[in-house]
């Protein structure tokens, strides 16, 4: 065997055990990307849902006489404006992030507020209708919940295959960056005192 042999084949083991660990490693990272991207249209559908039980609700309400008006009218527009701001899976900044956030932190505090202005209708809190949309709101909020946890999930694993070493320097090559997670809204940690047993 001639001596300049053994350097070309060693070169060519370290190439072809190189390309493996490339392909290996991006293969795996763009399944992960998918997960996390199909695990926040879950979170984003999820709100579709609230959103879509929320203009039952609203519909409902606007049924009782004398309703308070700024109340329902605050719910409109929250509902108006969480229903406008989605967000492309592939552009999940920390800004577009915020922002989706704020929109649906916005709804959430005006449905609350619709649910403690019902309080005074005893017509409505014996509404048939009403507690059923009540009932599946209450449902549709665990899915939420779930469906975030979820996507924090997806994204950990994500991000942790990505940002260790070795794989955080093929992610750079074949720009793989992080992906932000679902944070908590900010005074979160206080929980709402609402009441949703009005029965």
């Amino acid at each position: 065997m001639k001596k300049w042999l053994i350097p070309v084949i060693i070169l060519v083991v370290i190439a072809f055990a190189f390309y493996r660990w490339a392909v290996g490693f991006n293969n795996t990272a763009v399944v992960h990307q998918e997960n996390a991207k199909t695990t926040w249209s879950n979170v984003e559908s999820a709100y579709q849902r609230r959103n879509d039980l929320i203009g039952n609700l609203v519909k409902t309400v606007q049924g009782a006489a004398d309703f308070e008006k700024s109340t329902l009218e605050g719910v409109i527009q929250a509902r108006a404006e969480a229903t406008k701001t989605t967000i492309n899976a592939g552009d999940l900044t920390p800004e577009n992030m915020a922002k989706f956030q704020q929109a649906q932190s916005g709804l959430t505090g005006a449905l609350s507020k619709l649910m403690v202005v019902v309080e005074r209708y005893p017509e409505l809190k014996a509404n048939q209708n009403f507690l059923e949309l009540q009932s599946q709101l209450e449902g549709t909020e665990n899915r939420i919940n779930v469906a975030r946890d979820r996507f924090n999930e997806a994204v950990n694993v994500y991000n942790i295959h990505i940002k260790t070493f070795p794989n955080s320097v093929l992610a750079g090559i074949f720009n793989f960056d992080e992906m932000n997670r679902y944070a908590a809204d900010a005074g979160s940690e206080n929980a709402p005192d609402v009441d949703f047993d009005f029965k």
